[in-house]
Order: C-alpha cells, then structure tokens, then sequence
C-alpha cells in the first residue's frame, strides 16, 4: 500500500477509496458497480474465513497421513490470541526486539521478565521459541547509538551486535531464563554467519543457565537452542551446524535476500527474485538434506502462503511458522494433498530445466484439486 504513487495528491477530504492490497490498487471516488464488486468479495472472504474456522480443531495431516506442524509468528502478548483463534500449535518464532524498539531506555529486568511470563502463560502450555535481539538494520532502539551504513541488512545487526554487546545479550538471556522456571526454554539465535557466532552466543546463555543454578534458582525444566538459517555462508555449513544445534530455523525473508542479492525492501526488486525458482528450491533442498535427523522449520513469509508452503512440503519441511492469517489457508491446503505425490512431483520439475517451476506447481495443485 506504502508503494502507490501520487494518490494524496488525487484525493480530497470526503473522498470515498477502496484500496486493494491484494492488487496494490486504489480506486478513488468509485463508481457504484465498483463498490458492488467489493461488496460481493467481502461476503465471500467472510464465507471463506467461517470454512477456514471449522478447520480450526483439525491436526493439519495430509491425506497420506503425514502430520504437518503448524505455528505462530508473533511480536508482542497480544499475538498470541491468535493461537486459540486459528489452532497453531504453538510459536515458532517470538520477535523479542520490539519491547526494545518502543523504549527511550534499556528495559529493566523485572520488565523483559514479565514480558516474557506473559508471552508464557498466554501459550498455555503449547510451545514458543524466542528469538534474541534482532536489532540494527531498519530496527533502531533509541538507546542503542549506530553508525549510517551503506548496507544495514548486513551491517551491524542481530547477533552479531549481541556478541559485541555481551552484557546486552546475557540481560536478555537471563530475563528469558527466569521466565522460563520449571517450564521448557526455547531459544534461537538471528543472523549467524559462522559456526563460531552460535558457539560464542550459546557460550552467554550457558553462563546464565549457569548464574540462575549458583544463585539456587530452579532454572528451565528444558533447554532447546536453535540458530536461523538466514546468510547462505552459515546454509552451506548446514552438516556442522546441526550437530551442535537442537534445531534450524530457515528465515526465508533475509535469507532468499541474500541469495539473490536484491533488497527486499525496494519495490523495484520484489518481483526480480521467487522462492519458487529452480535456484531457490534447490539451495533450500540442500539445506533440508544436510540437516539430516535435526528439526528444521521454515519461518518466514512464504510459509503462510499456500503454493510456497506446497513446495516447501514437497522438500521435506515438516514445521511451517508463519503470520495468523496464513494459519487457515495452510491447513485447508495440506488436508487436501497427498504429499508422497507433491515430492515426486517436485522432484521430477526440478529435474526439468524448461519448465517454470511457478507456473508448473499451480497447474500440479490444480489438476491434483489442492485448495490454494
């Protein structure tokens, strides 16, 4: 919507618009016929999100039987409502930073700890996966001072600010200790590049886990630490990493970014790059394999899009994290497949240099009668 161009200057207070954002279009002062369009689609998307609803309680398993996770993305306590709402499982990917972002000083102790409690008890149980600090880049915090950079996405940011700031790293880390007492610690670590980063990070959170048990603090009742796939150094190192991490996490946002060498912020390259390209899905087919017995996930944005997810199924991804609404989409898609037949499929198009794997996958879906 932020990409329309000129449209303050083409409308005056009391205008009527209806904006598009499926088809980034605005229709200013519309004519009737127009609205009486939006209108039936709006009676549509309301019948479509009641048969969405009654998939809610419904484990999202193929119809060859294999059981496929679904989980949550969230940023802040208020997100997770959605978990009741839509059935995820649980939370793949907790954003810590915007706690961060929306303060004028480092939060205290006692505050990240309640933050974190909360984000807990609002689980009920099902399980969530923080991730630490990924600021820098386009995500400042007022109290952290940074240096313009000609490449913030890959400049000064996430772990590697963590690393350099230890102290920063282990206040958090020890807040998401204390919250998690006597219930499972899931943490992952955000733009690694090298093995020796995640060494180093989880070296901080085992000085914690140690601080909590000298100060005689009951501590986790479990500790799971994970990395994000994000940089393709750290893709092509996927073997040695998964054997010092309890599970990957594969964000496909930063990390199809990278590949491409195209800023996905620019409009004038969204459309240069496709995770549905023979490149793309091969580099991630690669990692899947060379995870071997580790629990890999995806959680980025194509994992609530439901062609997208239908690929990544088809390379043998199991855990899709992804936003509320992509939740509902996904599990009527995956009820409506035989995987076995999906890989197969994916198998054979990947072999085939002369199709459009894009194109090739929606008339796969189609002929199949896979709801996307």
């Amino acid at each position: 919507l932020g990409q329309l161009k000129s449209l303050l200057s083409r409308v005056e207070a009391g205008d009527t618009i209806i904006v598009d954002a499926a088809t980034e279009v605005a229709y200013v002062r519309p004519e009737h016929a127009v609205a009486l369009a939006f209108d039936n689609r709006f009676a549509a998307q309301e019948a479509e999100r009641a048969e969405l609803a009654a998939l809610r309680d419904l484990e999202a398993t193929s119809r060859d039987g294999v059981k496929i996770s679904l989980l949550l993305n969230a940023g802040l306590p208020l997100d997770l409502d959605s978990l009741a709402m839509t059935g995820a499982e649980g939370v793949g990917l907790f954003r810590t930073e915007f706690q961060f972002m929306l303060a004028d000083s480092m939060p205290r102790l006692d505050t990240q700890i309640a933050l974190y409690s909360d984000v807990m008890e609002r689980a009920g149980g099902k399980p969530v996966t923080f991730r630490t600090l990924d600021l820098g880049g386009d995500k400042v915090a007022a109290f952290i001072p940074t240096e313009r950079e000609e490449n913030p996405a890959m400049g000064w940011r996430a772990v590697r600010m963590g690393l350099d700031r230890p102290g920063l790293s282990r206040y958090q880390l020890r807040a998401l200790v204390r919250a998690c007492e006597g219930r499972p610690l899931r943490v992952m670590f955000p733009l690694v590049s090298v093995i020796d980063e995640f060494r180093k990070a989880k070296a901080l959170l085992e000085q914690e886990l140690g601080w909590a048990r000298f100060h005689g603090r009951q501590g986790p009742s479990s500790v799971a630490v994970g990395v994000m796939i994000e940089s393709p150094s750290l893709a092509w190192m996927c073997a040695d990493i998964a054997q010092e991490a309890d599970f990957l996490s594969i964000g496909t946002n930063d990390l199809m970014q990278f590949f491409f060498a195209a800023d996905r912020g620019s409009p004038k390259m969204a459309d240069r790059f496709d995770l549905l390209s023979r490149p793309a899905l091969s580099f991630l087919a690669h990692i899947i394999k060379s995870a071997g017995r580790t629990p890999v996930s995806v959680c980025g944005e194509h994992a609530g899009r439901p062609l997208e997810a239908l690929a990544l199924l088809g390379l043998g991804v199991t855990r899709l994290s992804m936003p509320a609404a992509g939740i509902g989409p996904v599990k009527r898609m995956i009820l409506g497949l035989e995987l076995s037949a999906v890989k197969a499929e994916l198998d054979r198009l990947l072999c085939d240099p002369s199709v459009t794997l894009r194109s090739a996958l929606l008339q796969f879906a189609q002929l199949q009668r896979i709801p996307l």
